[in-house]
């Protein structure tokens, strides 16, 4: 667990992000506050709020519920050993669409995730995630890959894979249901695994794996 001194700084800069207007730290608020939730962003940005609210934000990222709860479990908490190597605890591929919301749209209605956030008006940048998958979707004005030197290379934009051969089957059944088009069906590969890839309406390749037994 973070130090209390490195907190406290993550907790100033929430509160100085809020008086500039950051946007992106709207969405936070409104995640980790109940009281800013179904709250726009205009509106969150231009209420009263306070360090106190931005320590107990820096609470609730870390499972407290209050400020005090927080410094009160640091000092129950034996100080860990600092790591000789950083590691990588997850990562969030960024698919460049043309259409937020048409985007969101589609990994709601056909993959099965759900909106983790999404920023400005009109919207201009989102995250999406299904599990312990997260993709940001950033809008740009054009594709940036020509559509046919995609497909004849099978250029993937992400991977995302499931634990079991039957989870991958269920998953390509899930998807057909639903009326995805694939750029490549149910699988098996010589190096053993089963995958399809999926197209998302930008023509983005979206390859899901799992093992072939």
């Amino acid at each position: 667990m973070p130090n209390l001194d490195n907190l406290k700084k993550q907790a100033k800069l929430i509160l100085r992000w809020h008086r500039e207007r950051h946007y992106p730290v709207a969405a936070q608020i409104r995640g980790l506050l109940p009281r800013f939730s179904n709250i726009p962003d205009s509106e969150i940005l231009a209420a009263n709020f306070k360090l106190s609210d931005a320590q107990e934000m820096v609470a609730r990222q870390h499972g407290f519920d209050t400020w005090q709860a927080l410094k009160t479990g640091l000092s129950a908490t034996p100080r860990r050993v600092t790591p000789s190597k950083a590691t990588i605890v997850c990562a969030e591929p960024q698919l460049f669409v043309t259409d937020i919301e048409r985007s969101c749209q589609f990994f709601r209605d056909k993959l099965g995730f759900t909106l983790v956030f999404s920023y400005g008006d009109p919207p201009y940048y989102a995250q999406v995630g299904r599990d312990a998958a997260r993709l940001n979707l950033r809008c740009v004005e054009g594709p940036v890959i020509e559509s046919t030197v995609r497909n004849r290379e099978e250029l993937l934009s992400v991977s995302m894979t499931v634990a079991t051969a039957d989870e991958i089957k269920l998953l390509f059944l899930e998807f057909q249901s639903a009326g995805v088009t694939f750029h490549q069906t149910l699988k098996k590969q010589p190096w053993g695994a089963k995958n399809f890839i999926v197209k998302d309406p930008d023509g983005n390749l979206l390859l899901f794996a799992g093992p072939a037994n």
